[in-house]
This record gives C-alpha cells, structure tokens and sequence, in this order.
C-alpha cells in the first residue's frame, strides 16, 4: 500500500451493535486526517417523551434505553428526581441500592471481559470459538456472570428491567435469610474474581496511551459508583507529558448541578449520535478515568490485585492510561463489586421501610452515577404538581465518542508510520480501539465490515 495519494477506508454498516453505526477513515499522503464512528440510528425521542410525564416514572421508563445497564438508567433517574424534591436516601436503602448497582456492575463487566474483549488477545473469532480452546475461562465468566444476575433477581425481580426499583427506594426489601443464599455464591465468586484479573493480566497488550481528559465521580472514602462529585483529572499533553505517562495529574471537581456547563452535547453532522466535550475539549470516562481518580479507594483484595496485574498503585498516584488494558481495570472493578456486595450483606439490617416519601416540588434536580462504561448523567424538571416539564439525558457512550475517533486516528496513524498495512489489519486495528471502550455491550462484537475506496 502506497502512502501517497487518497485512501479511504468505510465501514458502511456495523453490525452486532445496540443501534446502527458506520466508520469513515481518510488517509491523505500517509496521514491520517479523518476519522468518524458515524451513527445513523434515527432518534430515540427519550428525552422529548418523557415531558409530560409523572415524576415517578423515569426509573421505569429510562431503564428501557439500555438493556444491559438498566440499574444505571434507574439510579440515576432516582437520584436526580430526589435531588428536585430534596430528598435524602441513605442508611440501608442507600445501601441496597449500592447492592444492586454492584450485581448490575458484576454481571455486565464479566460479560465484556469473557465474551466481547478476550477473544482479542488470543486469537479467537468469538465467544464460541474461545469457548472450544479456553472452556475452563468462560465457564468462569459465565459464574460471575450468573452472580451478577442473582443479585438484580433478588433485589430488583428480574436480571433485565428491574421492576422493584421506585422513588425514594424499592417496594420491597429482602430479609436477611433471603441475602445467606446469594452470600455463599458471591464467596464463590469472589475467587473467580481474583483469578479473572491473573488470567487478563497475562495477556499481551500494544503500547498505547490516551491524551484525553478523565472524567469520574469522585467520593471520599469510597470507589464512587452510585453517587459522588463529578471529578476531571488533566491530560497528559497539558502537563508537557507523553500519552502513556503513569503520572497522577491535578484534578478538579464541579458540582452535579453544573454537569451541563461543563460537558456540553453538540449535534456533529454525519451522526445522529451528540458528541460531548469537557471544557471545550475531548475527554474520556468509564474504567480507566475510575481507576486514576478513585483507585485508591478500591477494597483491599482490589488494590493489591491491581498491583499484582501490572497497574500500580493508585494510593502512590499511579494510574493507568493503555486502552488495551482497560480489559485489566475491569476485572479488578468486578473484583472490588464482589468484595463489597459481601461487606454489604454481611452488615445488611431491614430498613423498617423499603422507601422514603419523595413528595412532589417545582424544581430541577439532578444526579449522576457510574455505569458501567463511564458516568451517567440525569436532569428533570418538574412543576408544582410533579409533571416533568424538561429532562436529559447524557450517557458515557455520547461523552466517550470523540476519544474514541481520536484512538481510531492516532492507532492507524501508528500503524502506518510503521510499514505496509493491509485492508484486514487496519479493520482489526480498528475493531480492537473501539472495543477497548465498550460503548455498548453489542458494540464489542466483532462487527467491522470494511471496504476500502482508492482515489
């Protein structure tokens, strides 16, 4: 392949993805000057459908917009609603929520790493065919999987759409001898959570770094997940460093309720998809964005197994900017998830009611919390008779776009600085960089079709 002249490369339809998408690359004299991840899927109208509605319907309705991540959709939508009404729930509904949210965190992360990520670094198609050479690994994906999925059964009714979830808390909370049983699996589970992050670890991963910004919630004492203050650490090339350094870099933090002024969504004109920037610049949340803010706040069994894999210590100030090893962070979160499932069960007292009263008010409220794949921003408005006048809906997907075309850009330039790249390279090049993120669960399948249109 020469360098000189025009190459385009296109993706006219990805397949296997939760909504329709394309990829546009544009090389001109060796350089790489274009790179889209174009989503075509029409408008889903969430936002505009949800005006007019009661304020006590967003957990149930926003839960719908992923299948995958419901609990996220829900907590968040809970906690902006509550925010508008002011309302505090804390105490042991606070921590059933937090119980429920780490199942959603166990079952959804395993899938990624096991069935969607792995097959990258050793050689498989898929799921199925990883399956036929490394059965003993996804059986035990498959267990940690199935914990998770317990933990949403018991609490939420159902692994998929929660139906136990309300304002102000849950309609129903369990006894304790109905949390023993799902105690001893999350024992099991938690040696097959140590074993995930020794087995990731061993994999072999491309130098890589990211320049964008980090941005996570941030609390004090804890590994923030189902609420905290948003928290944006620098990029490496403010501080003159290169995009892989392990340097901690200052952060600073902004209030919830100036989310929008901050992370602003832009209409880009070949996606039906908003692109967000931080500050006027691309920025980056999910697991690597988690681990440098708060890593330091992972249980014990987290932290040292985090060490142990190559990451360092984040207490040290340590962080880990490698795409590729993102699948490495997301194991020692599902291991972090499962210690402290156990921490809450072990410490669970009934609440004497399974929710708090959220009495309607005239007010806008708003909340945040961690999905799996990065931050999840909710904002409502709601009039004196609890009518929702306006709301918003920012996922980490929207947020993470304009890093992902910039690891598309920088992986492929790299590829070419170094020699001839064939049509099947660059398109497994590619696949891998997007995968790196998971921006949806069926966005990780393997999903590139890729013609190349010379000029």
């Amino acid at each position: 392949m020469s360098h000189r002249g025009s190459r385009v490369l296109r993706v006219g339809s990805l397949t296997r993805v939760e909504g329709e998408g394309a990829l546009h690359l544009r090389v001109r004299d060796g350089r790489v000057d274009r790179a889209r991840l174009r989503i075509y899927e029409p408008p889903r109208f969430f936002e505009a459908f949800l005006r007019g509605r009661s304020y006590t319907e967003p957990p149930d309705i926003t839960s719908r917009v992923c299948g995958i991540c419901p609990v996220a959709y829900q907590m968040s939508a809970c906690r902006a609603i509550e925010d508008a009404c002011g309302v505090v729930v804390d105490g042991p509904i606070a921590a059933l929520r937090q119980l429920l949210y780490y199942g959603e965190w166990i079952e959804s992360q395993s899938l990624h790493i096991y069935l969607l990520h792995a097959p990258d670094f050793l050689g498989a198609d898929g799921a199925i065919g990883l399956a036929r050479t490394h059965r003993a690994h996804i059986e035990r994906g498959l267990r940690l999987k199935q914990a998770g999925n317990a933990i949403l059964e018991l609490l939420g009714g159902r692994a998929i759409h929660p139906v136990n979830v309300r304002l102000g808390g849950f309609h129903r909370a369990p006894a304790v001898s109905e949390l023993r049983p799902l105690a001893e699996r999350l024992r099991r589970a938690r040696d097959d959570a140590a074993e995930t992050v020794c087995w990731v670890a061993g994999f072999e991963f491309p130098d890589a770094g990211c320049d964008n910004q980090f941005l996570a919630l941030a609390e004090p004492g804890a590994y923030a997940i189902a609420s905290g203050t948003p928290t944006v650490m620098g990029a490496p090339n403010e501080a003159g460093l290169p995009a892989d350094s392990d340097r901690a870099l200052p952060t600073r933090t902004f209030p919830v309720g100036r989310f929008g002024e901050h992370v602003v969504e832009r209409q880009v004109p070949y996606s039906t998809a908003l692109h967000s920037v931080l500050d006027g610049r691309r920025h980056l949340t999910g697991s690597l964005a988690r681990y440098a803010i708060s890593g330091r706040w992972l249980s014990p069994i987290a932290r040292q197994a985090a060490q142990d894999a190559g990451l360092g210590d984040p207490g040290r100030g340590t962080v880990c900017r490698n795409p590729f090893r993102s699948i490495v962070v997301r194991a020692v979160e599902v291991l972090h998830a499962v210690d402290e499932a156990l921490r809450l069960i072990d410490a669970y007292t009934p609440p004497s009611r399974p929710h708090v009263e959220v009495p309607p008010r005239a007010a806008t409220g708003h909340g945040a919390t961690e999905a799996p794949r990065g931050l999840l921003y909710h904002s409502y408005t709601l009039d004196a008779h609890g009518t929702l006048t306006d709301a918003v809906l920012v996922p980490p997907t929207a947020q993470n776009q304009g890093a992902i075309e910039g690891d598309l850009r920088r992986m492929v330039q790299e590829r070419l600085d170094a020699g001839e790249a064939t049509d099947a390279e660059l398109t497994a090049l590619c696949e891998r960089a997007i995968r790196n993120h998971d921006p949806c669960i069926s966005c990780s399948a393997h999903f590139l079709d890729l013609t190349v249109d010379r000029r």
